[in-house]
């Protein structure tokens, strides 16, 4: 693979759990990867700390799980639940796009669940538009687009882009226990549904693990000469 992956999430983790065997792949490959929280998601914060001191540990994690992915963790200001979709984030995030010049973007599909999921399906959206064709103070960059399967987004996300994270398996479920919520959350059991999830998508192709992707409906051509 060796690319350059910039993967976008409404909170710090989103993008570990659903692109992380992917960027572990491309890691493995040689390839640099990026995650992009657009709020810490601190308001998951355990009984025994204040969402401000497990904002501070989410960070935390974030880069470790980056630092074993050839990549870096960013974060931005915003507070968890009360993302907003506005100019100043979308330029935040081109600006980004820009600076880092990924081959790739992953994000959210869209979400009745969760504000900050949807909000960023948009956010991004827009972002990458600004980034590509009107430019920010740092130029323009074009990157690919797609949309990665979690199970707090809508249910009419349709799997279309089967990867094989074979390769990189072992290194991302590796990565996932620098994530406290993910190996401790008593309201989901995230490590073990994103593994188990891993495991049926790679044998519906006929791989041994896999993700999932989805593309814009314009985007779900195929072009043959003959049948």
């Amino acid at each position: 693979m060796a690319k350059t992956i910039l993967a976008i999430g409404g909170h710090i983790g989103d993008a570990c759990l659903t692109a992380g065997g992917v960027m572990a792949s491309n890691a493995i490959e040689g390839g640099k990867n990026y995650t992009l929280a657009l709020t810490a998601g601190e308001r998951g914060n355990p009984p025994h700390m204040t969402k401000e001191e497990y904002r501070v540990q989410k960070i935390k994690e974030a880069e470790n799980f980056m630092s074993l992915m050839n990549g870096e963790a960013f974060v931005l200001e915003y507070e968890d639940g009360e993302l907003p979709n506005n100019e100043e984030v979308r330029l935040q995030v081109a600006e980004i796009i820009v600076k880092l010049k990924p081959d790739i973007i992953i994000t959210h599909w869209r979400s009745q669940m969760h504000k900050d999921h949807n909000n960023t399906h948009y956010i991004v959206q827009d972002a990458r538009f600004m980034a590509s064709v009107v430019g920010t103070k740092y130029g323009r960059h074009y990157a690919a687009l797609y949309f990665a399967e979690n199970w707090e987004d809508d249910h009419d996300f349709e799997p279309y882009v089967y990867v094989d994270i074979t390769k990189g398996y072992d290194l991302w479920c590796k990565a996932l226990h620098e994530h406290w919520f993910v190996m401790n959350s008593k309201d989901f059991a995230y490590y073990d549904y994103y593994t188990s999830l891993a495991r049926c998508r790679g044998a519906l192709s006929k791989k041994q693990y896999a993700e999932c992707f989805n593309v814009f409906e314009y985007q779900k051509k195929i072009v043959k000469d003959e049948l």
